[in-house]
This record gives C-alpha cells, structure tokens and sequence, in this order.
C-alpha cells in the first residue's frame, strides 16, 4: 500500500523521537524570589495559609504569562515571615499539604513544573527541610531535602539528611540544593558525578560567587530562588554566568535556556571550533566567557545533538581533557 507524504513525515517523527535525535532542548525557567507576609498579632494557622495561597497565587500570576516549563520557590515559601519556632510548627502542623496541593493544581492547570520549599514531617514524626518538585500533572516528581542543615536548625528538630536524588523530568536532570548545603564541598563533589542538567537552590541566602562555582563544577545551569527581598535571584548558565536575574523592580526573573550544551576547553581544539561554526553557522552558539579558557557549545538544530556535533569534528570536552591531562601527569611522574 503506497503512504501519503503526511504518514512518511509523521513515521520520521517518530524515529527521531526514539532514538533521541531530537536536539535544541530549550526550556522557559522562571525564579521568584520574595519574602512572605508577616500575619502580625494574628496567628490563626488556617487563615495564615489562606493567606499564603493568595500570595504565591499573586506572585505565580507574574510569570505564567511567560509559559515556563519550570518554576522555582523559595526555602520555606508556604509560612509566613515573623513567627517563633514554636509558632511555625503548629501552623505547619494545620497547614499540613494545603499549599502543597495549591501547588499541584498550579502545576497541571499551566503544565509546568514547580519547585518549591517547605518544611514537612514524615510519617515516622521526622521533621524535613525539603525541596518538592512536582510535574506537569501536578504529581510529585521528587524531594530533595536538605543534607546540612544549619545547627539553630538542627537545634529546633529538622533533621538532615544524606540522600542526594536526582529528579527525572521530561525536559533533563535536576537536583535540589538548599541554603545552607551550599557551603559544603563534599555535597557539591557527589553532584559533579552524576551529569545533571540543572541544579535547583531554593534558600535564604545567596551565596556569592558560590553559585558560579557549583554551575561550572557541576556543568549545570543553576536556579536560585532567594526569599529575602533584597537578594537577586538569578538563573546561571553552566559557565557561571548570569543570564537573567530579578531586580528591585521586579521579584522574578525569567529566561529561555538550551540543555542541549556541553562544555569545552579552548587547548587542542581552535580548528575544530571553527570548523563546527563555519558547517553549521547559526545552528550552533559557542560562548565565550573570557579569561576561563573553555567555551560553551550549544546546538541550536532541531534534529542534529551537540553531541553529534562534537563527535563529527572529534572535539575534546572539558572533562575529557583535564582527565587526560591527569593521566599524562601521572605517567610522567612515574617515568622519573
């Protein structure tokens, strides 16, 4: 039987997908970061939290227009500012997953996914400092929950934790990283090894040039949603750089990034960076950042990889380089 030209289209398609030929992996994040209201003298917990649904619903309301595929929140978004220790657990145990479930509906009325921070409990009466991240359907996806916990912390019940998850979505890999984790190498190490697209920081604080750091060590994009009003959140690129931030003007900050990238030293590799760019002109970006001496390659053609890419012109990733410089160094040490 002979096939329409529509079915022939459609069969390509779909060996594309299967066999992951599909490249420009480019998604819409978006960060919020902004400090919840202080309930003052009223401490009524349910009111609290419905207080808290038409905050983030107000805030949510400034980026779903962008259409992002993921959101990012806060440390500790769903309670108000202001309350005692003792006070936040007793909302916390009224509120239960009220805001969570907010959340979730969010999520699968605007197919995005949501990251958010809250403090839990756990069946076994195990209080978790944790980072959800629900899907397009609005279902849980993953937790991360904090693995250094700050003492005043610790003090006061939450108990860290040692697993690091990776989070499957259907755009890449995430992890989660929290506030105070950001101070510890050991963690960031653990995640240098597991290939990860984007690294998610809802926090308290900053960070400084640390962010930069675990985006390049990682080779990951990285997401900061900062809760103090003050503080930039920002979306970095797996160079470090900054590609958009929030402002004193606005508290959220969206941009439109491509997973399909891979880092890349400069040594051994100059021809072959030219020729990539000269055979595929504005199907591939290669970005320099100055003064790193690795560049970033990213394939901007809807069916070629840049892994395809780099494997045609046998270009040497940045990994690949720095361990075979290791080893060269290894055997010249053992040959004095």
């Amino acid at each position: 039987m002979k096939k329409s030209k529509s079915t022939y289209l459609f069969i390509c398609l779909l060996f594309f997908i299967f066999n992951g030929v599909m490249a420009s992996n480019k998604i819409t994040v978006a960060t919020i970061g902004t400090e919840t209201p202080d309930p003052g003298t009223d401490q009524d917990p349910q009111k609290m939290v419905g207080q808290m649904i038409e905050f983030w619903g107000r805030q949510l309301d400034e980026v779903l227009p962008f259409h992002p595929d993921l959101i990012v929140l806060p440390e500790a978004c769903d309670r108000p500012s202001g309350l005692t220790a003792e006070e936040q657990f007793n909302y916390f145990r009224i509120r239960k997953n009220q805001i969570w479930k907010y959340f979730a509906t969010v999520a699968k009325t605007n197919n995005c996914y949501i990251a958010f921070g809250t403090k839990r409990e756990e069946t076994d009466g195990i209080w978790r400092n944790s980072c959800v991240i629900l899907d397009r359907s609005g279902n849980t996806a993953g937790i991360y929950d904090k693995n250094f916990p700050t003492i005043g912390e610790m003090q006061r019940g939450i108990k860290a934790s040692t697993e690091t998850p990776i989070i499957e979505c259907d755009f890449g890999r995430v992890a989660g990283v929290i506030c105070f984790d950001l101070n510890f190498d050991e963690l960031r190490l653990q995640y240098e090894k597991k290939k990860l697209d984007i690294i998610l920081f809802p926090s308290m604080y900053h960070g400084g040039l640390v962010q930069s750091n675990w985006a390049y060590s990682c080779r990951s994009f990285f997401v900061s949603a900062c809760a103090p009003d003050e503080l930039p959140s920002e979306i970095r690129s797996p160079l470090g750089d900054v590609l958009s931030s929030s402002t004193n003007y606005f508290h959220y900050a969206v941009a439109t990034i491509n997973l399909d990238c891979r880092l890349v030293h400069l040594d051994y590799n100059w021809s072959k960076l030219r020729a990539v760019k000269e055979k595929y002109r504005d199907s591939v970006t290669i970005t320099d950042p100055g003064k790193l001496g690795a560049v970033l390659v990213t394939s901007e053609h809807e069916n070629i990889s840049v892994n395809e890419m780099i494997e045609e012109f046998d270009i040497e990733l940045l990994d690949d380089y720095l361990t075979r410089s290791r080893e060269f160094r290894k055997n010249q040490i053992g040959q004095e």
